[in-house]
């Protein structure tokens, strides 16, 4: 394993560890969710910058749009979570509340 793929595969186990056992808040469960996408964005990018193909040079921007996506959503229920409950405590919320 060369030292690139080591490196964004320890940041994408590092997110998926802080996305696992630190769920305090719903702002650093969105924050280690876009860690995740931008290692894998990276590491989908220089794949295939590696494999010269023009066939996968649209894959790494499809991902970042979604990305894009996902965070504006995650976002936007951090707004509407911190104004109906008052805090983004993950452990405040209840769904049978709603």
């Amino acid at each position: 394993m060369t030292p690139v793929h080591f490196a964004f595969s320890t940041t994408f186990l590092l997110g998926l560890t802080g996305l696992a056992f630190h769920r305090t808040h719903l702002l650093s469960a969105l924050l280690c969710l876009e860690a995740m996408m931008l290692s894998l964005f990276i590491a989908l990018s220089i794949w295939a910058l590696q494999l010269d193909s023009t066939n996968f040079s649209a894959s790494p921007m499809l991902l970042l749009a979604f990305s894009a996506c996902e965070a504006s959503a995650g976002l936007a229920l951090l707004v509407a979570t911190s104004r109906t409950h008052g805090s983004d405590r993950l452990q405040s919320l209840n769904l049978l509340q709603c």
